[in-house]
């Protein structure tokens, strides 16, 4: 069985065993990961869409797309610009969204200590606000604002946009389970997350999250077949079973109803749950969030007792899952790079390295609480290996790597200069007060070699190909453009590698959460 070699923390020459072939020499470093997980919360400010707060703490950007909506008599002003360009896209949001409650939730305590909870819970509510915005009916969820196509035609502040913003919606005779089920699940893990602090927000997000589960499981169909302008953008090519079920698993941990439990325990087969063995966690595919939430139930439950043999083949799952990316299943591993980092496909490669490191740091913490180990094919992992392959990768991330360079953008001496990103690459209008339209934009903006003018700090980009080499052109958006899930899924990893390296080496569930 391999193991990886955890990093010494001070800076000294050593070698560290990153494959069964590759040795690489290098300098350990010690990152400050309360620094990367305060860079991570700002990120999420630069990509505000709607009218900024009097706290903005990003000053380069300003008021924008105060009309979304207008067109079709609704209020769409506010939610996440997904990446580089000025769509507002509903799923990935959602994604977004739920990954940030699921950090709060599971690291809340951690977070508070680095001093970020206030910025983690303005995150979650910036996105919360805009779908209780975008539900305006039990059967209704306005799902995007604008279009990639007119979108990329342009090149444009969002501050600046003269593009198509026209309103997407899914309804009863044009559904759309997928992001109806993922809205429903980022409403429910963020009700969780409000209920102590403000109560009356939690259970308004909860009644808005079961009445989208109840559309999206009544109204069955794949939301970019009644939105066609998602196609090629944010296409949900793992249909919208994945959704349905994760839906169903975030409301039975909010509400603790057995309608739900009964939900993906009875649903579990026939929608994939406990079929599907994934080697992937992403915007579009969820089944191993699924899988791993429903084999850390505890069966010793009495609710849960009578699910077991269900729950266990959750579990099968998600080991399958954990296993590949520790490279322990006989066959259906996730590919590696020479320099260690998991490598899944070419395009935002670092989403599912994120998304891999959280929930890796997740179940570690679990099989730490439940004193049991990971059980590959190709031998067993304690949860302490499991953690140290998750902080080999978000190392890797902030500069340990070939390169010598961090993916996370204004972490270190050595970022990504020229991130694939509209606002970023042109002078803020703050700085620059004239217009620049659709074309000049690209004329005088897109195709400079200079650096961005603006630093998108905490903006985790596609980054390196297989053989981890990075080319940081601004044309370069397969490795150069950052979006909003990349950043979310590091957050919760961020705040508990920040408590073990201030010498709390033990997971504590967060208090900050309190029980329905």
């Amino acid at each position: 069985m391999k193991k990886e070699k955890v990093q010494i923390r001070y800076l000294a020459p050593c070698i560290w065993l990153l494959s069964l072939t590759t040795i690489f020499f290098h300098l350990c470093e010690s990152f400050n990961y309360g620094q990367a997980l305060s860079q991570s919360l700002l990120y999420f400010e630069s990509q505000r869409s709607g009218r900024l707060p009097y706290n903005q703490r990003v000053t380069w950007r300003h008021h924008s797309a105060l009309t979304d909506g207008l067109e079709q008599g609704v209020d769409l002003v506010g939610g996440y610009y997904d990446a580089g360009d000025n769509v507002k896209f509903g799923l990935p949001m959602a994604f977004t969204v739920t990954l940030l409650s699921w950090a709060a939730i599971e690291y809340g305590q951690q977070i508070a200590a680095a001093g970020e909870y206030a910025h983690t819970l303005e995150a979650i509510k910036w996105g919360t606000d805009y779908f209780i915005k975008a539900h305006t009916h039990p059967n209704v969820l306005w799902v995007e604002v604008g279009d990639g196509y007119t979108d990329h035609y342009c090149w444009q502040r969002p501050e600046d946009m003269t593009t198509s913003r026209r309103a997407y919606k899914v309804d009863g005779d044009n559904p759309g389970s997928d992001v109806a089920g993922e809205t429903a699940a980022a409403l429910a893990a963020a009700s969780m997350v409000f209920r102590r602090t403000n109560p009356h927000y939690s259970q308004q997000l909860l009644h808005h999250a079961e009445q989208l589960f109840e559309f999206g499981d009544k109204y069955k169909g794949k939301y970019d077949e009644s939105v066609g302008v998602a196609k090629g953008y944010y296409t949900s090519v793992s249909g919208y079973m994945d959704e349905l079920l994760w839906a169903a698993i975030w409301l039975y941990k909010a509400t603790e109803k057995d309608q739900y439990l009964n939900y993906f325990v009875e649903k579990a087969h026939d929608f994939g749950g406990t079929t599907w063995a994934i080697s992937e966690f992403s915007w579009d595919v969820k089944y191993a969030g699924v899988q791993a939430i429903a084999s850390m139930l505890s069966t010793e439950e009495k609710k849960h007792k009578q699910h077991e043999v269900v729950l266990k083949q959750y579990r099968s799952k998600a080991e399958h899952y954990l296993c590949a990316c520790l490279n322990l299943n006989n066959v259906s591993n996730v590919e590696r790079t020479p320099g260690g980092l998991l490598y899944t496909r070419q395009w935002n490669n670092m989403q599912y390295v994120a998304t891999a490191s959280f929930l890796l740091t997740l179940y570690s913490d679990h099989l730490q609480a439940t004193h049991q180990k990971l059980h590959c094919e190709r031998g067993e992992v304690g949860p302490h290996e499991m953690f140290a392959f998750a902080k080999s990768q978000v190392d890797y991330i902030l500069g340990s790597n070939p390169m010598g360079m961090s993916y996370l953008v204004g972490y270190g001496p050595d970022f990504p200069q020229r991130v694939h990103h509209r606002g970023a690459s042109i002078e803020s209008s703050k700085e620059n007060k004239g217009f620049i339209g659709c074309i000049q934009g690209y004329d005088s903006w897109y195709g400079r070699g200079e650096p961005n003018p603006n630093v998108l700090i905490g903006a985790l980009v596609g980054g390196p190909d297989i053989k981890d080499q990075f080319k940081d052109e601004r044309s370069n958006y397969v490795q150069t453009e950052a979006c909003t899930y990349n950043t979310a899924a590091l957050v919760g990893v961020f705040a508990r590698l920040h408590h073990q390296s201030h010498g709390d080496v033990h997971h504590n569930k967060t208090p900050l959460i309190a029980s329905s």
